[in-house]
């Protein structure tokens, strides 16, 4: 019989929440919202390195495209060369 109401106390004790009246200085809610927006900026800057890396990929690919067809003309011979006559100033 003892040990069911100190099993029911305990229950009871446990279920009834007490309010806590703790203070909390500012240094805890500055760091709080610090580590927030460190959460919220390492998240947009994984978002945006995973959606400009296509971007960036088309524009190697497309450099080196051009670096090609720069280099395929330099290969080619001469066409002829046009010259302005000299004004004299």
């Amino acid at each position: 019989m003892n040990r069911i109401v100190s099993l029911g106390v305990a229950s009871v004790c446990t279920l009834v929440a007490w309010p806590a009246t703790a203070y909390i200085g500012p240094g805890a809610g500055l760091s709080l919202v610090g580590a927030l927006w460190a959460v919220i900026a390492a998240i947009g800057a994984a978002l945006f390195f995973v959606l400009a890396w296509p971007l960036r990929r088309m524009m190697r690919r497309r450099r080196a495209e051009q670096t090609a067809d720069a280099a395929a003309t330099a290969d080619a011979p001469p066409g002829p060369v046009r010259t302005r006559p000299h004004d004299g100033h």
